[in-house]
């Protein structure tokens, strides 16, 4: 333990809430980064997050389902991840509704309009009791928010932002993307429409994803110092490759450091081509990160039927909307084209939705509601959603090889058939997914981490493609995910005042922060 980050008394440990100007500023990783950092200075450090709207998750060893994104933080920090460190996580169904975990378990559905009408509110004390926990059990807490902490509309019943910061009386940093223009603007306008008593609390400003001569900066950040008081706290440079896993979105985090800068070349003659088909409510797309960090191994997203004519590998990924997901693979005529594959013998993978989407028939009264579908009838598998959510971190054997995953899902699977088990407990027995020809099911997320299981895997897709491609013997996943870690570390380190900081952190709000006018009403 540290004990300079505890507050006097020795009851409390520090705090920050890293907050942005915009959705997507880079709140995420800079709250990866700077947990990696203090972990580093052997820091007892964990990540915090009140409320996060994704549908990329995760299972603790506790069966608990957290955001992807908090998951990542954790292992930054190097510390296990829990329930605490994401009390609620809201699942979008819909452009209007989203399904509630709380604690880590599926409550149930709710509008927009109903949760911020009054069950938002009523959650501010899960929340703080959380963060209380966690800063007791912690030398220190690095708390990430949502959004923008000036979205006065929603700034009654705000447990994520001003109001966490508010009730826990941690200082707040304000993380700008400089890349998309306009971050002065941002940061004072940011402040401006704070209340006096928000105001307060906000302590200083990161700038992100900054190009060029930081000195052509430097006057600007002066100028803005004198307007709001408060200092910059570092420019973090661009660097392609750094996002963690990501909340939404169509962005892979390892796929950024194979596709923007230099493609690994293939370990055998040639390339292995992977398209995503990129259905509505995809969740947990960074199941395919370990396939893009193969060394020629080309991974896209695709909506057109057209695109998966010169694919090695089609993968249906998991949703939150498997019915519909259905439905607009049908629509877009991808369902005609991945039938054509599996006929053709190409290699095709379903992994969750994507897996029940490839069976026989689904009977949904849970989550569409719809009763009994017919699916894309690509696997002998039958699917009925419980109302119970599966979450487990399972292992098992695949090809021989050992395998670890996590599954969230409602829909149960009945395997009638096929040509071989997918997952076994290595003695025989089947523990999930099937095989049938060269279609491939599985509602094991994180599968594919599993390094010796995904070279078994790709060796048997190259051969299933006709391609000379052979997967290298040394990637290791779990590793390139440290370095990755250990640069977001670096960028705080290197380019932020972390002296500044660690006070924050340590001594929390500065005293005498003045009013930018006019503030909100």
């Amino acid at each position: 333990m540290n004990g300079r980050f505890k507050a006097s008394g020795g009851a409390v440990g520090g705090g920050l809430l890293v907050a942005g100007t915009t959705s997507d500023a880079g709140k995420s990783v800079v709250t990866a980064g700077i947990c990696r950092w203090l972990a580093r200075q052997g820091v007892r450090v964990a990540p915090f997050k009140a409320q996060n709207m994704s549908l990329n998750s995760f299972v603790t060893r506790e069966g608990a389902e957290i955001g992807r994104a908090q998951a990542m933080q954790a292992a930054a920090a190097r510390v296990e991840p829990t329930a605490l460190m994401n009390p609620v996580l809201l699942k979008p169904g819909s452009d209007r509704s989203s399904q509630v975990v709380l604690l880590g378990k599926a409550v149930g559905e709710l509008s927009a309009r109903g949760y911020h009408a009054g069950r938002q509110e009523q959650l501010l004390g899960t929340v703080t009791d959380c963060l209380q926990e966690l800063r007791r059990t912690h030398d220190a807490v690095i708390c990430e928010g949502a959004g923008s902490p000036a979205e006065i509309n929603l700034r009654r019943t705000d447990i994520v932002n001003m109001g966490l910061a508010r009730a826990a009386r941690i200082p707040v940093m304000v993380v700008g993307d400089i890349d998309r223009g306009g971050v002065f603007a941002s940061f004072f306008g940011t402040t401006a429409l704070l209340s006096k008593e928000d105001q307060a609390l906000v302590a200083g400003y990161l700038v992100n994803k900054f190009r060029g001569d930081v000195t052509l900066l430097e006057p600007g950040l002066e100028m803005l110092r004198g307007l709001t008081g408060r200092q910059t706290l570092g420019v973090l440079p661009f660097s392609h490759g750094l996002g963690i896993d990501e909340e939404d979105g169509l962005r892979v985090s390892l796929r950024g450091a194979v596709r923007e800068s230099v493609v690994a070349p293939p370990h055998g003659a040639e390339v292995l081509r992977v398209a995503v088909a990129a259905v509505p409510l995809m969740s947990n797309f960074t199941d395919v990160d370990a396939l893009a960090a193969e060394p020629g191994v080309v991974v896209r997203f695709v909506d057109r039927a057209e695109e998966l004519a010169d694919a090695d590998l089609v993968v249906l990924p998991g949703t939150r909307g498997t019915v519909r997901a259905l439905e607009w693979l049908r629509e877009r005529g991808l369902a005609d084209a991945v039938a054509r594959r599996a006929a053709e013998g190409r290699p095709v993978l379903g992994i969750c939705g994507g897996y029940q989407m490839l069976g026989e028939r689904i009977e949904d009264d849970i989550e569409s509601k719809a009763g009994t579908v017919d699916g894309l009838g690509l696997l002998p598998v039958r699917v009925r959603f419980a109302a119970e959510k599966t979450l487990a971190r399972p292992v098992g054997e695949a090809l021989g090889e050992p395998v670890a995953g996590y599954e969230i899902h409602h829909g149960v699977a009945e395997v009638t058939g096929g040509d071989e088990t997918f997952i076994s407990d290595g003695r025989g027995r089947s523990l999930d997914g099937c095989r049938a020809g060269s279609v491939w099911g599985t509602h094991w997320h994180g599968s594919l981490e599993s390094d010796s299981f995904r070279r078994a895997f790709l060796r048997r897709v190259a051969a299933d493609a006709g391609r000379a491609f052979v997967p290298a013997p040394d990637t290791g996943f779990a590793t390139l995910r440290e370095e990755q870690l250990d640069r977001l570390g670096d960028l705080i380190e290197e380019h932020a005042d972390t002296a500044a900081l660690l006070r924050l952190i340590e001594e929390g709000v500065p005293e005498g922060l003045p009013f930018v006018p006019p503030g909100a009403p």
